[in-house]
């Protein structure tokens, strides 16, 4: 038996279908060949330095997913099984199925969207029915999120492209926050925002850039109120970062004796 023989020799033949040596050896090829692939597009995509981190991640999928479906296809076609007739024959079926299973293809074709649009990144902070959590990943139908108290949570892919989500590392790693306070008409005010942006200033985790400031907000009847507002880019810890100021500012008015 010469190689030619070896290669065409059936191993499974069930009427037209002919699993031969050599369609062992096509599918072996065209993995290796889609390991090479994902291998080479990862690198490449990854050490440029134009791309944020996030979208790389997202470009990255998408390529991944692109790839395994061209390797299956492939390789469905090299074991001898026609694609364009099992797609015709079960037409029917899938049709039943898109009708049964709307939502799910609706969170994969979300999941499309966001690695496609990058509206929503690896790495991104949201806030999503009012819970704050940091992107871990995104895959086709879900995309897995950790929130401040080290909880993951599941989201399916729709929930994030038709709801209206707040994404505060979209166009940038900083943002602005706030702490709001009051104090009595015996304060001199100007006295008090000087010592309360210093105190801010001292905080690590505060951006000396764009610098904070005070905003004088409202009249009361026996108060004045003001609200003290700063960038960080530590947005997921901000609520320590807001409680140290707090902290900060009450430890100094107590020791000085002004009243807040």
């Amino acid at each position: 038996m010469n190689f030619q023989e070896i290669l065409n020799y059936s191993i499974i033949k069930i009427g037209a279908f002919d699993f031969r040596v050599s369609s062992i050896l096509g599918i072996i090829l065209l993995i290796i060949l889609a390991i090479i692939a994902l291998y080479l597009t990862k690198r490449a995509i990854y050490r440029t330095k134009k791309i944020e981190d996030g979208k790389k991640y997202s470009l990255y999928s998408l390529f991944k997913y692109i790839i395994i479906t061209f390797t299956v296809t492939n390789g469905l076609q090299v074991v001898g099984l026609d694609i364009s007739v099992i797609l015709a024959g079960s037409a029917a079926l899938l049709v039943g199925l898109g009708i049964g299973l709307q939502t799910l293809f609706k969170d994969f074709v979300s999941g499309i969207i966001l690695l496609i649009d990058a509206s929503i990144k690896v790495g991104d902070v949201i806030v999503v029915n009012d819970l704050v959590c940091q992107i871990k990943e995104i895959k086709l139908r879900t995309t897995t999120a950790i929130t401040r108290d080290d909880k993951y949570i599941i989201l399916p892919n729709s929930m994030l492209t038709s709801s209206q989500i707040q994404n505060w590392t979209h166009l940038s790693d900083i943002s602005r926050f706030e702490v709001a306070a009051t104090i009595d008409y015996q304060a001199n005010i100007r006295q008090i925002e000087t010592i309360v942006l210093e105190l801010i200033s001292k905080n690590p985790s505060v951006s000396p850039s764009p610098k904070p400031f005070i905003r004088f907000t409202e009249f009361g009847e026996s108060t004045i109120s003001f609200v003290a507002f700063f960038w960080t880019r530590d947005l997921f810890n901000v609520e320590n970062i807001s409680s140290d100021i707090r902290f900060s500012i009450f430890e100094h008015f107590n020791k000085h004796k002004m009243s807040i």
